[in-house]
């Protein structure tokens, strides 16, 4: 078996993680190529001392690996997505962050499930992306111009609102009058959308959910649409610029650009252990059918 090892950053909470993990891939026979700036960073906190083979982009990532392992948070994962792009490698997220949504796997529970890895009981949850295009070009956007969570729009050098016309298969739906609209995935349901009042949708829905932030036009509500729709934006304000993020990634773009925002070709394996559905995951996180009144 040949797993990736991807990583952001080291706190003093991770390492015990980091340590059982590596312990018991190895123990395990198991080929690990870490990320090369994560594995520098264990070297430095002397946490690891073994020469691992390393990996440094989405090029290097191909079949011949059965999984990509991401110790961290939510938004370590959505790091990691931009590495396994359309390569198919599942991805499993070793929670060392805190709410989690994404990196199901909890610290008290890694041996075990990592012995469901070694043995392939796991499952598959395919999860939909957006790919983005701008009218001009803008280059911020042309290389990782995909997002597994949300594509947002928001205002920049403003407290001023914006305004964002919206159109679903070249039909107009409407001018959102508010701080920004955020266009979000089942599995970004869980995230910004979720903050700003959106709907959950679970993860093999095939919808998307627009939902605006903040509206003036205090009448419009998230609006939930099949996932082959075609979203096309034309955002305004007092500015010259707006904001554009794709998951964690920022992009500044002129006023009256046209943005193109659809379902990509691709999707990414989410790796599910058994006993950490998503509905667990629902109940657990968001404290579900607990009194905590007092």
């Amino acid at each position: 078996m040949k797993v990736a090892i991807y990583g952001q950053y080291y706190l003093v909470s991770t390492e015990p993680i980091i340590k059982d993990i590596f312990v018991f891939f190895n123990k395990n026979n198991v080929e690990m190529v870490i990320e090369a700036e994560f594995l520098k960073m264990l070297y430095e906190k002397k946490i690891i001392q073994k020469e691992y083979n390393t990996f440094s982009s989405h090029t290097e990532l191909d079949k011949t690996f059965d999984m990509l392992i991401s110790i961290g948070g939510d938004g370590t994962i959505l790091r990691a997505v931009t590495l396994v792009r359309n390569s198919g490698v599942p991805i499993l997220g070793i929670n060392a962050g805190r709410l989690g949504f994404l990196a199901t796997v909890q610290k008290e529970n890694i041996a075990a499930f990592m012995q469901f890895v070694i043995d392939k009981k796991y499952t598959i949850s395919k999860r939909t992306l957006l790919s983005l295009s701008c009218t001009p070009e803008n280059e911020s956007l042309l290389d990782i111009n995909f997002a597994m969570n949300e594509i947002s729009v928001s205002r920049k050098d403003s407290t001023s609102m914006i305004t964002v016309e919206t159109y679903l298969n070249d039909e107009f739906l409407n001018s959102y009058w508010a701080d920004g609209l955020i266009i979000a995935t089942p599995t970004g349901s869980t995230g910004y959308n979720l903050s700003c009042g959106g709907p959950i949708l679970t993860p093999d829905v095939k919808s998307l959910v627009i939902t605006p932030i903040a509206p003036h036009n205090l009448n419009a509500r998230p609006l939930v649409v099949p996932d082959e729709t075609e979203i096309r934006l034309k955002v305004s304000g007092r500015e010259n610029q707006y904001l554009v993020s794709l998951d964690s990634r920022i992009a500044s773009v002129k006023n009256e650009s046209i943005l193109t925002i659809k379902k990509t070709p691709f999707q990414i394996n989410m790796v599910e252990i058994p006993e950490e559905t998503f509905l667990k995951t629902l109940r657990t996180k968001l404290l579900w059918g607990e009194d905590r009144r007092n």
